[in-house]
């Protein structure tokens, strides 16, 4: 009483009262939150996740073995293919070999039989017996064809090596390029998905994925350069060989790369006619000047198109005109399991420019088109090394 001398004091079963409130108020909160958990670990269902994760990696893995174990059977009918018209073309050329010989030899044993007549026709005293005689002495039969005899240098079977050998380092460069996405697939499996899409630019790089065009698709007023990062728009066609894949009628370009799971690349360009940045699927068409080859004009790609004024966004030929700064740099962050699809524009800030919620079908394509005018060597597109 003496210590709180002019104090607001209020009594213990007020304050108690008050307490209690604050108390049943923070039960409430704790059973909700209890609530909320008992409803994640039923969804969760620990178990039968752990089951259907583990049926799920048995099934890859047995899945894995009988495709590996097909293509290890196929090399092998190719081998033994291969084996088997070697032997049959070398048992044809050893006997059409031994049958020129025995023709030669023939035609050597006839022509000298043929001089012995000859020889000793000569030396006939008989006039009228020697002009008899001398016409059918005389007459010699057809003579081999001396063009095959030529015999080429002693390489018979080797051009069939160079060839098996360029089957392996093809076999081999598609192994090298493919098991990058195999194994990246393998760990981005993810039980707990949807993940939050990253926040920070430093977040973003986490997912960076180091991208390059593939020559085979690249039209041929495309340069590519900086490691195949690199195109620009050129007057002079470039000498790329023919290639089913090649965009024939639009300045378009494709990754070498499949896009999968979560994946970020950085897009930098310049330009007066602008570009655009796309995402697509390998069963995009590539020859003719239809929209179903545009980026964007088709159900099998995404697109926004850039230039120094404006910003769209193309799916199946549908435009939807998109806000916010301008910037040379264009971010992409593709969440393919969840579907997502963001474009982000990148400066000093990392601005969201348009964000695509669907469901991918098969795997992406990072995707460059440079616009009009193509023929400026100072229209370019380039994939970005982000660190």
């Amino acid at each position: 009483m003496d210590e709180h001398k002019g104090h607001d004091t209020v009594s213990a079963a007020a304050e108690r009262t008050e307490r209690q409130r604050e108390l049943e108020v923070s039960r409430l909160n704790i059973q909700q939150r209890i609530q909320d958990r008992e409803k994640d670990v039923k969804e969760l269902q620990l178990q039968q996740q752990v089951e259907a994760i583990n049926r799920s990696a048995d099934k890859a893995v047995e899945d894995s073995e009988k495709i590996f174990s097909q293509l290890i059977r196929l090399i092998q009918k190719r081998s033994s293919d291969v084996k088997q018209q070697l032997r049959s073309q070398q048992e044809t050329e050893v006997s059409r070999v031994k049958e020129l010989q025995e023709k030669l030899e023939q035609e050597i044993t006839e022509l000298k039989r043929k001089d012995a007549d000859l020889k000793q026709l000569s030396h006939t005293e008989d006039h009228t017996q020697f002009l008899h005689n001398y016409p059918s002495l005389s007459a010699l039969s057809q003579s081999t064809d001396s063009s095959s005899i030529k015999i080429r240098p002693l390489r018979y079977f080797e051009d069939v090596t160079a060839a098996v050998s360029e089957v392996r380092d093809k076999l081999q460069d598609v192994l090298t390029e493919k098991w990058t996405n195999i194994s990246l697939t393998v760990t981005e499996v993810d039980v707990l998905l949807p993940q939050p899409e990253p926040k920070t630019r430093a977040e973003f790089f986490k997912y960076s994925h180091e991208l390059t065009l593939d020559p085979n698709t690249a039209h041929t007023n495309l340069l590519l350069s900086e490691g195949n990062r690199k195109a620009t728009a050129m007057k002079q066609h470039q000498s790329y060989s023919s290639h089913p894949d090649r965009f024939t009628d639009w300045c378009q370009v494709l990754s070498r790369e499949s896009l999968t799971g979560r994946c970020y690349w950085e897009v930098e360009w310049r330009g007066i006619g602008g570009v655009s940045v796309a995402v697509a699927y390998k069963n995009i068409s590539r020859a003719g000047s239809s929209t179903e080859c545009v980026f964007g004009r088709n159900d099998k790609s995404w697109a926004l198109d850039c230039d120094n004024n404006s910003y769209t966004f193309w799916y199946n030929n549908v435009q939807t005109p998109v806000s916010g700064p301008r910037s040379s740099r264009v971010g992409v962050y593709l969440d393919h399991r969840a579907g997502i699809l963001s474009f982000y524009s990148i400066s000093e800030t990392m601005t969201l420019l348009h964000r695509v919620q669907t469901t991918f079908t098969q795997p992406l394509y990072a995707g460059l088109c440079l616009y009009l005018p193509l023929f400026s060597s100072k229209t370019t597109a380039e994939l970005i090394k982000v660190k």
